[in-house]
């Protein structure tokens, strides 16, 4: 949410920082319903003083003339409450402005690679597809889950299914001993008001997954992803310097429709409907967030390290960052069968953005109340990292190797084979 006095204070910045991400803005709305909100205030302030004064005069002659006053300033506070509303709804949709070294750029395309680590393995054979590994071992079975769901499912079985848990495990293992983030294990359903806070709704309703209550005014959703719930855990308080920053991480399922990408990764594991991540979430002040991102992604990146897959690093254009976003780096993996990186990690600093959306406050060094910072992170991705784990650990004869960091999360197993 941005704030209304930095537009009007300066309205050709704001209009050239969202220029940034090919927005076509109109900001003279914007500005009229501003004024027109504010005149609106004042008009019935006045109207609220005068009122006040012809009842401290005790004049009965002036009765008649309250009862009038009282009827203007119900009209006028209804306009004035349906003018904030307007204006709210514009405000609400416009997603968050690129800080100044994000790269300028419509999509994808204009992404630019910051760093590549790890050894990309060279196989003596045609490297096989996480699903036609995982179909062959008989331990992923997606028409199953067809049957029993639709489509972007799966059912994961026998040791994959341990793999998967102990890839889960293992990453909240590092996060919280290594890493310094606080477990938590949330809700798996938000409220409207919480989606609305980290930037889901209203803008990407038709993503979400709503639950079905008998109540209609009480809408709820299953979470997109746990940073939805865990940066929500900071919403309408004020925290003292001393309690920053706040560091959490969380291992859930996430649920979303993948409405825009019909199409897209159809097969496998890739694109679901459901999936697990461990989600890292941090509360800052807002001057500590690009240090702070750094520092996230530093600890998304050490998980890829001590598996020992290769990955590459990428800052986000300013055109496809999440809308919360100020500024991201994602992390991708690198995919042996379909010889390329796929992203597997997506770090974001958000400001004070969502902060403001949530009033999550703090009190600085001046003792002022001002808005906190937010930043999210995967930590990563449980089913890519699964999906990584079969592609790039494969042999020949179709077993897969356990990562030795993994060993001890699958009763030090070496391999899984076909039974």
């Amino acid at each position: 949410m941005h704030n209304i006095k930095d537009i009007r204070s300066n309205p050709s910045k704001f209009k050239d920082s969202l220029k940034k991400r090919f927005l076509d803005l109109d900001l003279n709305k914007i500005l009229e319903l501003d004024e027109s909100n504010r005149k609106l205030i004042q008009e019935k302030e006045n109207l609220e003083k005068e009122k006040k004064d012809i009842s401290k005069s005790k004049n009965k002659d002036l009765f008649e003339k309250s009862k009038s006053i009282s009827k203007k300033i119900d009209v006028l506070e209804n306009k004035q409450k349906e003018t904030k509303v307007n204006l709210e709804n514009i405000l609400s949709s416009l997603p968050n402005i690129p800080y100044d070294d994000v790269p300028v750029g419509k999509d994808e395309n204009s992404n630019l690679e910051v760093s590549k680590s790890g050894n990309i393995a060279k196989f003596d054979f045609k490297p096989k597809s996480h699903y036609e590994l995982g179909e062959s071992l008989n331990m992923l079975d997606f028409d199953l889950a067809t049957k029993t769901t639709g489509s972007r499912f799966v059912f994961v079985k026998d040791k994959l299914a341990l793999l998967e848990r102990a890839i889960s495990n293992f990453m909240i293992d590092v996060h919280t001993n290594q890493n310094g983030y606080q477990e938590i294990s949330p809700p798996l359903i938000a409220s409207e008001n919480t989606m609305y806070g980290t930037g889901q709704l209203p803008k990407f309703e038709n993503d979400q997954f709503e639950i079905k209550f008998d109540d209609k005014n009480d809408r709820k959703f299953l979470i997109p992803t746990a940073e939805v719930i865990l940066t929500n855990m900071v919403k309408d308080r004020i925290f003292q310097l001393n309690e920053l920053p706040l560091r959490l991480v969380a291992s859930t399922p996430c649920f979303r429709k993948e409405a825009g990408s019909y199409g897209k990764d159809t097969k496998g594991m890739i694109r679901q409907h459901q999936f697990y991540k461990v989600e890292l979430v941090s509360i800052v002040e807002p001057d500590n967030c690009l240090v702070e991102l750094d520092r996230m992604t530093n600890c998304a990146t050490k998980i890829l390290d001590l598996l020992k897959l290769p990955y590459r690093k990428m800052i986000l254009s300013s055109g496809d960052m999440g809308f919360s976003a100020e500024k991201t780096f994602d992390i991708e993996v690198w995919l042996p069968a379909e010889n390329k990186y796929r992203e597997i990690s997506s770090c974001s600093s958000c400001g004070s953005f969502q902060a403001r959306r949530m009033k999550s406050r703090y009190k600085n060094k001046k003792n002022e109340t001002v808005f906190l910072g937010t930043l999210n992170g995967s930590g990563l991705a449980v089913g890519r990292t699964l999906i990584a784990i079969l592609e790039n650990y494969q042999q020949s004869d179709g077993s897969i190797k356990i990562p030795d960091v993994l060993k001890p999360y699958m009763n030090n197993l070496d391999k899984i084979t076909k039974k």
